[in-house]
Order: C-alpha cells, then structure tokens, then sequence
C-alpha cells in the first residue's frame, strides 16, 4: 500500500508529501495527525509542530535550518519561513563499525572488463586525443572530422534526415505553419557504421578552455586531471596536442601521469606544435599516430574481473525532494554492496556535504583523514563565501521548487549516495583514489565538472540520480541515470536508465533497489548493456577552476 507522507527520521519535526495533498486535509502517520494548514505539493514538507522564529528545524535527524517566521502544526515548509543552517562539526570519536550488508548474491560474480598492465580493469576502451591548451581545440575537432565517421564512431545521422526532409519541404513550397506540423518520424533512422576496430569503444576529444591565461595552480590542476584520464582504466592510450608556449606545460603532465602510475606503459603520443611548424604537418602525424594507437587499442579484449575491480563515482544532478529517501539511499545501498566486496566507491560534491561533516568525519578510518576532509571542508566554504557564495547558496532554483529548500535539506539527503560504510580515504581535487572502500573526494556540487573529477580519479562507471531530468555524460565513463521518481522515468525515458520511483510507491525497499542497481551496473562493465548517455553522446568534460564553481 503507498503511504502519502513520510518522516525519514525518529527526531525530525518534519513530515514529506509523498503525493499532492490539500488544504484541510487530516493526514495520520503512526498515530499521529496533522491538519493541513495549506496545499502541501509532493516532494515538500510541512512542520510536525508550531515553530517559533528561531526554532530549529530537523531532518533526516540533522539540522536543516531554523525558522525566520511564526510556522504553524501542518504548514508548509518554504525558503519564506525557513532559513539555512547546519550544525557545527569538530574533530570527533572513531565511529567505523557498520553493519556489512548481506552480498551472498554477488560473491562470486565478474564482469568482463579491459585488463590494465597496472592491474586495473576498465568498463570500456577508449583511445584520448587531449589538448594541452585551448588553441588547440581546433585542430581536435579538424581530427575529429577526419577520423570519427569513417572508422565507425560517428553519431546517430537521424537528426540530419529530419532536416532533409524539411529542406524537402521548403523547396516545395511548403509555408511556415505546414513544416511545424510536418510529421518528421519517419526521418528518425539511426545509421549504424562497422567499426574498424571492434575491441575499440571510441575516440574521444577532451576539448576544454584552459591551459593558459590561467594561474599556474590551474594549469597544475589542469594537467593532474588529464593525467588521470590518460591512466585511467577505461582508456587504451592518447593523443597529446601542445602548442609549446602554454602554462600547462607537457612536462607537468608528464610528471602527473608519474604520480599516477610510476609504470605506465600506455602508448601516448606528445605532438608540439611550435617544435612540428605547419598546421598540416601536425594534422596528419597526428592522424598517423592516433590510427597506429588504435591498432595497439584493438588488441586488448574484454576478460573477466571480480566486482572488487569496480570504481564507483556517485553524483546527483537535476534533484528534488524525492532523491534522498529514493534514488540516493538506493545508490547508498549499492555503495555498500560494493564496499563488502572489496570495490570502491567515490562520494564528491563537498557543497553538498554541508551539515552531515560530522558524521562523515567520525566515520574516516583514521583521524588524519578525518582532519583532512574537516580542513578541506572549511577552507572551501570560506574560499567560496570570501567570493559571495558560501555553501548556503548551493540550492538551484529547480532543487527549491521541488523541495530542497536549503543546503541542508538538500545535503543530508545527497549524502545518502555514500550508504553507511567507514571512509578510507579523503582526496583533494584531481587525486587518484588508491585505496579500496568509501572516498571522499574535493569537488564543487556542480555536476559535470564533479563528474569530470571523480571519472578522473578513477571511478570506470558513475551512478547519477536525479529527480528532475539530466542530460549530461562522461567521455570514457558510463554514467547510469537513475530517476527518484516515477513520473520523471515516464516523462524522459531517453535519458534515464533506471526508476527508482518504486521506493516512494512502496513496491520496493530500498535494499531491492540497491540490488538491482548493482545487477545493472554488472550489465554495463561488461559491455552487455549501453546507457543512455552513451547512447546519445553526452560526453561533458570541463575542468574545475578552483574557487569560482560551487
């Protein structure tokens, strides 16, 4: 039976709106009742108890916020009587016991991954064409036109059909009104193109506008980044464009790549423009060099690995006030899972950490790194506020709309994602993940350049839940799109790969769902299952400026 509210905690002064409910309406939750003084719309909450200007305000057992006006028994919750506010966080106590979920289903599973002389195992196989500096962007996609379509890698043409006919029916006369109703389905055919390379999943291009003009710290940065996607396990080897003058020098990158993998053994290929001279002399070695690459690529074949080989990146975009009593406690679960078996699991978007330091903190296995993610907390918050935009202002109109009215609410309900285990390890951005378990790492909440970050620190496929609808991917990740709701799973099916609006209808718990989200992602890494984002290109890549991003 669906229930139509929900208290997520035995101390929160808060009830949720699982469904629309009226004004006047009586609503009984365990014995006690409410009338409604107000429409509540799903997804939002009304007090359990008259709050007076002050009051603090609780869920998921943490402070919330506190109220800034008189708030009545059975009112709505809203950024005009509540406020942001979250506990204060210190060095704490170990608390590292957990209770390990049952993984008897999963103990001897694999999935057949691309195994990696360094002993990872990547999800897919990609070969990287890199810019060491904006200037060369245009030289990728020059590159990119010559190389993608005729090797097998281009997109989908239906799109280009739909505007043929429509030329069609311009050159016959057709008027304005008539070729907006014009039924284009008939256009909407994929072309499919035989790969060269079969055991080659794509080339891809990581254009982006830095490298220059920058600080030195950025282009530092810069290059970390890049080194984590040329060593990543889901890439075959890379294509280096400099132009020689830039502050992202090749020889950060190269030490980069050292810190990352003191063996590496990868093809790559350092082309410098200044040093090469014409434009078509650089084209065309770096046509020769990416195809004698993608010879190499081509010889590595999917094998076996056990799930302990699983990275996990956990993101959440596009959320509302279902995403943390639905899809995140969801992908928490799965966390878990994977933790008990040996794997690793990314948890970033310190923004939306804000109000849960404490627990997180008493959770690191170890008190340095406790001391490092409470450090790392307030240095970012300080730097942001410092510029006009402290973590407070995290929430996106779209997240306030749909119930996430504060930074609180909508952290401690993000930070489900991370599930229950101890965190082995803090990392600041771009840092590769060394270390087996839960891992916290320094990104901004937005969610591509928190993506971007957490497929560079070695995630091989990236959970992405969202209440509202996401359109963005990784280049060499998959990214699963899980929606929290029914209604938005219906609504935007192109994009999303997994409902998990059957938690809020109460026709699964969320430990089913935490399965069989794991039973999905097994089907992704090895290949047998092509996400949504995959599927239609979203390869979103931008670098994180320190500083400037929440």
């Amino acid at each position: 039976m669906r229930h139509r509210v929900l208290k997520v905690h035995e101390d929160d002064n808060v009830i949720v709106a699982l469904t629309n409910l009226s004004k006047d309406e009586t609503v009984s939750l365990n014995g006690d009742q409410w009338t409604l003084q107000e429409a509540i719309p799903a997804k939002h909450k009304f007090a359990t108890t008259d709050l007076a200007p002050g009051d603090p305000v609780y869920m998921y057992g943490v402070l919330v916020g506190k109220a800034q006006a008189p708030i009545r028994r059975g009112q709505l919750l809203s950024t005009a009587n509540i406020k942001h506010a979250a506990g204060s966080f210190e060095l704490g106590e170990r608390k590292t016991d957990w209770k390990k979920p049952d993984v008897s289903k999963f103990e001897r599973r694999t999935f057949m991954g691309f195994h990696r002389a360094d002993g990872s195992v990547g999800t897919a196989n990609y070969w990287l064409v890199i810019p060491m500096v904006f200037c060369e962007n245009r030289n990728l996609e020059v590159l990119e036109e010559a190389l993608v379509k005729d090797l097998g890698y281009g997109r989908s043409r239906k799109y280009r059909y739909q505007a043929q006919q429509l030329i069609e029916l311009y050159k016959a006369g057709k008027q304005t009104e008539e070729i907006l109703q014009a039924d284009l389905q008939a256009a909407a055919i994929a072309e499919k193109s035989q790969r060269l390379f079969p055991n080659v999943d794509g080339i891809k291009f990581l254009t982006h506008n830095g490298g220059c003009g920058g600080t030195r710290q950025d282009a530092q940065a810069l290059c970390g980044l890049l080194a984590g996607y040329i060593t990543h396990p889901n890439v075959a080897g890379a294509t280096v464009l400099s132009l020689g003058c830039q502050n992202a020098q090749v020889s950060i990158l190269e030490e980069e790549i050292k810190k990352r993998d003191a063996n590496f053994s990868k093809p790559l290929y350092i082309l410098e423009q200044q040093k090469i001279g014409l434009e078509s002399d650089l084209l065309s070695q770096a046509i020769k060099y990416t195809f004698a690459g993608l010879i190499q690529a081509n010889q590595c074949k999917r094998e076996p690995a056990p799930l302990s080989k699983l990275c996990i990146g956990l993101e959440c975009g596009g959320s509302d006030g279902f995403s943390g009593i639905s899809a995140n406690p969801a992908i928490g679960y799965t966390s878990d899972l994977l933790v008990a078996l040996g794997g690793t699991v990314i948890l970033s978007e310190f923004p939306e950490l804000c109000g849960v330091e404490q627990e997180l903190s008493d959770r690191c296995v170890h008190v340095d790194t406790a001391k490092r993610f409470l450090q790392l907390m307030k240095a970012y918050n300080e730097r942001a506020t410092a510029v006009g935009s402290g973590f407070d202002m995290n929430p996106s109109p779209g997240n306030i709309r749909d119930g996430l009215i504060t930074d609180a609410i909508k952290s401690a309900g993000a930070a489900k994602k991370g599930g229950t285990s101890p965190v082995t390890d803090v990392l600041d951005y771009p840092e590769k993940v060394t270390k087996p378990g839960l891992n916290l790492l320094c990104t901004p909440g937005n969610d591509v350049e928190s993506t971007t970050a957490e497929v560079a620190s070695g995630a091989n496929i990236v959970l992405f839940t969202t209440g509202l609808g996401t359109p963005t991917g990784n280049p060499i990740a998959p990214v699963v799109k899980i929606s929290s709701n029914t209604a938005l799973y219906n609504r935007m099916k192109d994009i999303i790969d997994i409902n998990t609006g059957t938690i809020i209808e109460g026709e699964e718990t969320i430990q089913q769902a935490g399965e069989r989200i794991l039973e999905y992602v097994i089907g992704v890494a090895s290949g047998d299952i092509e996400v949504a984002a995959v599927r239609h290109g979203q390869d979103d890549f931008i670098p994180w400026k320190r500083g400037v991003s929440l």
